[in-house]
């Protein structure tokens, strides 16, 4: 390759060409670096979701039902079935409940996962999510594995059983 220092012709006036060879060698290694670069960063992992609309609930009569609102004032209002219980009262009800179904079945080593007891949570759309995260905390450290929401399908939708 070759470069001229100056324009022909012998006078000493500027050259006001501009030598692009090396602004196109950058572009084409940066090209080659993000046409290499982008698979590495674009992966998926393939699954197959699911094709229901939603799952009916099969309501036990051990379940718990709660319902969570946020309250006047902004405070978090929790119901275990129709009575209004603060964070402790939801906490020692959900400890008392699992004990009691454990010794119904005569006692830990005869309880499986079958027998566990489900916490069904209905929350208030303008719920704040600390009072519905606070709720599935609480069930947790009570000691319910499974804790799960109800919600209202969509008018018009039906139910498909998952066979």
């Amino acid at each position: 390759m070759a470069m001229s220092a100056g324009g022909g012709g012998g006078d000493d006036t500027p050259m006001s060409d501009i030598n692009t060879t090396p602004l196109v060698d950058v572009m084409l290694v940066l090209l080659i670096i993000f046409l290499i670069a982008v698979p590495v960063v674009i992966q998926t992992v393939d699954v197959k979701l699911p094709e229901v609309i939603h799952d009916p609930t099969t309501t036990k009569p051990e379940n718990v039902s709660l319902t969570v609102r946020s309250g006047a004032n902004g405070e978090c209002e929790v119901f275990w079935n129709l009575t209004k219980v603060s964070s402790e009262e939801l906490l020692n009800r959900a400890v008392d409940k699992l004990k009691a179904e454990i010794e119904k079945k005569g006692g830990i080593e005869n309880f499986t996962a079958e027998d566990m007891p489900e916490a069904h949570i209905r929350g208030d759309v303008s719920t704040p999510y600390r009072c519905i995260g606070g709720t599935i905390f609480t069930m947790q450290m009570a000691g319910y594995s499974r804790v799960g929401f109800i919600s209202q399908p969509p008018a018009g939708s039906f139910v498909q059983k998952r066979l």
